[in-house]
């Protein structure tokens, strides 16, 4: 079926959503607005935007061109926002390289993406050093750096040192339009099986989720609203899917924005006070060390909101952040999904329960952004019910999913079985459209036939006052299959704990009705620490490995 196509004047601009078009609104509006580094750089939107035509000047007279691709090795900062929009402005691909990975798996994605250009901080050279000989292309290499000092010489011949590149390149670049479906950015995910998967977007996919976190994020009512206001610090590495994107809609929105550099809990907590930061976001493990951190005394939290993803947040962290005043909501998203979905924005009317409650739906997912289709499905794709009760997996489609893996159209394949994008997260939703994320399908531990949350079981057991940090995971056993293990590491000044005290905890609440009496765990094993993914997550795959 077709309908009646569009006939434009002769003279009429068409309009692609490319990412140059996202500075417009913040030139015209707020263009004095600072940018802060750390304590080492402070300028305005119309210096960004010199900056950035300096840098693409500079790139393109080292031979940078239309569809190449620069990888970025640096900590959360003001050149990092630069290159968020430069690189893809030109029509290259921004690589933003996790360089929490293993150098091995660096060297991977570096040759996976073809990268021709590496932009490396001088605090990663070390790494560069140790894979240099095995990059398979002949790539050109500038150095960034925040001292005056000589880089250490690893045997390498840098095209340029950034700051020297731009003060000697020219600010009148001009950015020419082209399809909006170019790729713009390109990044790996974490996978806890095989080499990391490229994940990547386009113009218009990146211009649109923008759009569609802006007004989810600033739509609601009174609660964890984004707005001009605000002042913005990211806790979520630059690296990690654009920082989940809010970088883009920061800068679209004009609003004051801070860069840590380094995530060091003091510096942090210092940067929030000093700059009176409002809005952030992280994964629950930045939270706890933030909140845990001895800095923290005397430090006026209140009037902060952060969005907490990644991973679910537990109710005792969200309690723990009230108590200080901290508006904590939770969000939702996969790499793949570029990567906000869902948000948990309280009602005025949710605002009025009591605070078990709105602890309560904190911590759930949330309600869907705009434009996100979030459906909830059985393993034949066949919904199931919007009860609150009933699970399902989460699929999704939405004009921001990334359409493939790079170089992997088997996993694609599976990726999009359907038609929908398949999260590999189950849940429930209730009638008011509220997700609830209840696990991961590789992590639900399943025990006599009986399916057991692992995020229930960490919930549970993260309420008890002695405990610093929970991991529920399910190994072999002969009889039922899989039995529940518990793994915590106590709080510094609770050595009294035991696991008897632990397992009691978890069988009171399975007597109460809160847990299935079969989640009971055998073994709870206090250990000094828990593994965790590049991005701060709980890996519960080497978890897995290393107690079964």
């Amino acid at each position: 079926m077709s309908g009646i196509p569009l006939q434009p004047a002769a003279s009429a601009y068409s309009h692609p959503l490319l990412i140059k078009h996202l500075l417009h609104t913040p030139l015209i509006n707020t263009p004095h607005q600072e940018i802060v580094y750390a304590d080492l750089n402070r300028y305005d939107y119309n210096t960004l935007r010199r900056r950035i035509g300096q840098l693409a000047s500079g790139l393109a007279g080292l031979g940078l061109k239309s569809g190449d691709t620069v990888a970025v090795m640096d900590w959360d900062s003001h050149r990092y926002l630069e290159c968020f929009f430069t690189i893809p402005m030109i029509g290259a691909v921004l690589h933003t390289v996790n360089i929490r990975l293993s150098p091995e798996q660096i060297l991977y994605t570096i040759n996976h993406a073809e990268d021709d250009f590496i932009l490396v901080h001088t605090d990663f050279l070390p790494i560069l050093e140790q894979i240099k000989d095995r990059i398979a292309r002949s790539a050109k290499f500038l150095l960034l750096s925040d001292q005056s000092d000589s880089p250490p010489d690893i045997g390498l011949d840098f095209a340029a040192e950034y700051e020297q590149l731009l003060s000697s390149s020219d600010e009148g670049y001009e950015f020419s339009d082209f399809d909006e479906n170019t790729r713009a950015t390109t990044f790996y995910s974490t996978g806890t099986t095989g080499n990391p998967k490229g994940v990547y977007y386009s113009h218009r996919q990146l211009v649109l989720h923008t759009l569609g976190a802006m007004s989810g994020m600033g739509t609601g009512g009174g609660h964890g609203r984004f707005h001009r206001d605000d002042v913005y610090m990211p806790i979520t590495p630059m690296f990690h899917v654009h920082a989940w994107g809010i970088p883009y809609v920061a800068t679209l929105m004009g609003v004051k924005q801070v860069y840590p550099g380094r995530y060091v809990p003091e510096k942090l907590l210092e940067l929030i006070a000093r700059e009176k930061v409002t809005f952030s976001h992280c994964v629950p493990t930045i939270l706890h060390m933030l909140l845990s951190s001895p800095a923290i005394q005397g430090i006026d939290l209140s009037g902060w909101k952060v969005i907490i993803g990644g991973s679910a947040m537990p109710k005792a962290l969200a309690k723990r952040a009230t108590e200080l005043g901290i508006d904590v909501m939770s969000g939702y998203g996969l790499s793949e999904t570029c990567p906000v979905l869902t948000i948990a924005q309280l009602d005025a009317s949710m605002l009025e329960q009591g605070m078990e409650r709105q602890l309560e739906l904190r911590c759930k997912a949330g309600r869907a952004l705009p434009l996100v289709d979030l459906r909830l499905v059985d393993e034949d794709m066949n919904e199931v019910a919007h009860d609150g009760v009933t699970t399902g997996e989460v699929v999704v489609r939405s004009p921001w999913l990334t359409q493939a893996y790079l170089k992997d159209p088997q996993t694609s394949d599976a990726l999009w079985r359907g038609g929908y994008l398949h999260t590999g997260d189950i849940g429930n939703i209730d009638d008011n459209g509220w997700l609830k994320v209840t696990d991961r399908i590789k992590d639900v531990i399943k025990t006599g036939g009986e399916w057991i949350s692992s995020l229930m079981l960490e919930d549970i057991v993260s309420e008890h006052p002695a405990v610093n940090e929970v991991a529920a995971i399910g190994i072999p056993d002969d009889k039922w299959g899989e039995r529940p293990l518990v793994l915590v590491v106590p709080k510094p000044a609770s050595s009294d704990v035991t696991e008897d005290d632990l397992k009691d905890l978890i069988r009171q609440r399975a007597q109460a009705g809160a847990i299935s009496p079969w989640a009971v765990p055998d073994r709870v094993i206090l250990v000094d620490e828990i593994d965790k993914t590049s991005v701060g997550k709980i890996d519960k795959k080497k978890l897995r490995d290393k107690y079964s």
